[in-house]
């Protein structure tokens, strides 16, 4: 059956890019959305994220009357579920905004339609969204007890796309494609057809929710080993960058770069997904997770090193008088995200420790979180100018050709921006 219309729900980072592409494909695409803002912003054309092409292609769709946003689900071939799966405090995964949306598209449902949870979601969690739909829907047949003849065909979809490059890899990127039955995959596989360039992986479920996981744990770990080797080197006297380039020379080693941490929605979050279904089994994962999120409390005792050697050279200065500048605020290189981002984290603490007032540089926003309203949003030049301790966070392109620091200034460079 072809699909010609959508409702993505969740328009943020992942819904409103895949929204927009299914939109330039020329099909009827609903973008739902609770937040009234986003909704308005997107109808007139233009977007509330920072991705590059995202504006244009919005604009386009919008202006061509192929995508349109509200904040009410309406009656759809398609539904796509693109909201957050954030993790409680005790690292158990919060469901909740999963569970909201299928509430909320659960009475638009008929016969023969198309439920995809692209959200990365702990292994299992798209059986439950189907006995959350059978709940809602007495009346519709699921695939749990009517497998391949059931009303309704539900999948999971993950996308595996980088910030900043996310219109590219939504197309070209492989899609792995996991449905409750066979007859489930292949409905989906045939949706995203429409845009997927990459091949369509066919798989079941639960291994489509779990490969996503691992894809970021994967990751998580190779990270955790290049921030831990760079706290090693820094305690060794010893440049870890230097050090990095000279092993890379090794045919078969690939150590990655280190940083302040481990941020965004994804690799920051998914492993305790793994880490909360099978405690005792996964140790090597958990151990990574907690390296990661070490990193940023190591890169604050450095900053409060910096500041008790300046004190020590500058008896006329006193510690809540010090200017103290971060770079760079989101989580990864060019791009505005702030969620989960170690470089947010270590400025807020560091306000809140040494209860100074920081200059913030974060080329990508307008405006910092309203926690952080007490300090400056400025730019390098009076960053530079100003600070007397200058931490470097976020390899932002606008800082990759920053004018030399001047002799004599405390740098803390934790994301190799000085070595590039």
């Amino acid at each position: 059956m072809s699909v010609e219309k959508i409702c993505v729900i969740g328009l943020g980072y992942i819904g409103l890019p895949t929204a927009a592409i299914f939109a330039s494909r020329k099909k009827q695409v609903v973008g739902v959305d609770i937040n009234p803002r986003t909704v308005d912003i997107i109808n007139r054309g233009a977007v509330h994220i920072v991705e590059p092409g995202l504006e244009l292609l919005v604009h386009a769709v919008i202006t061509q009357g192929y995508l349109r946003a509200t904040t009410t689900v309406e009656p759809a071939q398609a539904f796509l579920i693109a909201v957050p799966t954030p993790f409680k405090d005790n690292h158990e995964p919060d469901l909740s905004y999963i569970r909201a949306a299928v509430e909320t598209l659960a009475p638009a449902l008929k016969k023969r339609d198309l439920v995809i949870l692209e959200s990365t979601s702990p292994v299992g969690t798209t059986e439950r969204m189907a006995q959350w739909l059978a709940r809602a829907r007495p009346d519709l047949t699921f695939p749990a007890t009517h497998g391949e003849a059931s009303d309704i065909r539900i999948a999971h979809c993950p996308e595996r796309v980088l910030p900043g490059h996310v219109l590219r890899e939504l197309v070209s990127n492989d899609r792995i494609i996991g449905g409750l039955t066979p007859a489930c995959s292949a409905a989906a596989a045939q949706l995203y057809q429409t845009f997927v360039e990459g091949q369509c992986l066919v798989t079941d479920a639960r291994t489509a929710e779990m490969c996503k996981l691992t894809e970021n744990s994967f990751r998580d770990v190779n990270i955790a080993f290049a921030n831990e080797l760079s706290m090693i080197c820094a305690q060794l006297r010893i440049n870890p960058w230097e050090l990095i380039r000279l092993a890379n020379h090794h045919p078969r080693v690939n150590i990655l770069q280190p940083g302040p941490g481990v941020g965004g929605h994804c690799i920051a979050v998914d492993p305790w997904f793994i880490v909360s279904q099978t405690p005792e089994l996964a140790r090597l994962i958990r151990t990574a997770r907690e390296v990661n999120e070490y990193k940023p409390q190591w890169v604050i005792q450095q900053v409060k090193l910096a500041l008790a050697t300046l004190l020590l050279k500058r008896t006329d200065l006193q510690a809540g008088s010090v200017r103290i500048a971060c770079y760079g605020l989101a989580f990864k290189a060019d791009i505005d995200d702030l969620r989960e981002s170690p470089a947010l984290g270590i400025a807020r603490q560091l306000g809140k420790e040494l209860g100074v007032k920081l200059l913030l540089v974060e080329p990508n926003i307008e405006g910092l979180p309203a926690d952080m309203a007490m300090h400056a949003l400025t730019d390098t030049t009076d960053a530079l100018e100003r600070a007397q301790i200058h931490v470097v966070l976020v390899r932002h392109r606008e800082f990759m050709s920053m004018p030399a620091l001047r002799d004599g200034l405390l740098v803390i460079d934790a994301a190799g921006v000085l070595e590039a």
